[in-house]
């Protein structure tokens, strides 16, 4: 974990030694789960550390997130970027992956973490956001790598409590998807807050943070059933 902490200290972030212990288990857990499920295609333990860790923490940059707030991470996967936050972070974290496997993964890395506050749900964003207790119900609602921008905002501004925040971490295009999605964001009751550009370490490249603002409610006929945001973006119709 010598590089996590080393890296961390280039962006600003102080990681104690049992915060390395947990980041040490995690990259332990996701390298020996990946033999049997799908998580993720980065395999060299630097490269873990760099653009899955570091990567994930940068969300802090655009928002540095306060103890006991309540956060979702939509379509989780691996854990990312939403448990190496709760690390670094007391928040009240629920992950949402729709993959029962990768739900596994994530039920017994908390607990391997100690991190048994943390809720892991199997399902859609698009199911959960009509569920009473979950429909505007984050301060903070997370996504990272999971559809484009149109899309990603129908799964997360209405999990997004009004004056809460829906945070995107986008590569390259992240201009130019925000420039379709604009109109979709305003029409789930969204605006935008900033956009904060993040060079990651060791030459990883760039990542994009997109923050937008919930600042009025979503109607209600949103978001629409499974699979037809992905279909029909409402960026590409409003």
């Amino acid at each position: 974990m010598d590089k996590l902490l080393e890296y961390g200290e280039e962006m600003g972030l102080s990681l104690a030694a049992p915060v390395l212990e947990k980041f040490r288990i995690y990259l332990e857990e996701l390298l020996h789960w990946n033999r049997s499920v799908n998580l993720t295609r980065i395999t060299d333990p630097e490269e873990v550390v760099v653009k899955h860790f570091l990567d994930s923490l940068t969300c802090l940059r655009a928002l540095p997130l306060a103890d006991g707030e309540r956060v979702l991470d939509v379509g989780s996967g691996a854990g990312f970027p939403g448990v190496p936050l709760r690390i670094v972070r007391d928040i009240r974290l629920v992950l949402l992956d729709s993959s029962r496997k990768r739900v596994e993964f994530l039920q017994h890395l908390c607990r391997e973490l100690g991190l048994a506050d943390v809720e892991v749900l199997h399902g859609r964003a698009e199911d959960l956001g009509r569920r009473e207790g979950y429909r505007e119900a984050f301060a903070v609602v997370l996504a990272r790598a999971v559809a484009s921008l149109d899309v990603l905002a129908e799964y997360c501004l209405p999990l997004t409590a009004q004056g809460g925040y829906f945070l995107a971490q986008k590569g390259p295009k992240a201009e130019e998807e925000l420039a379709a999605a604009s109109g979709a964001i305003g029409l789930l009751g969204g605006k935008l807050a900033r956009v904060e550009r993040v060079v990651l370490p060791a030459g990883a490249g760039e990542r994009c943070l997109i923050l937008i603002q919930k600042v009025n409610g979503t109607p209600p006929q949103y978001p629409r059933k499974a699979g037809i945001p992905a279909k029909r973006p409402l960026g590409k119709y409003s």
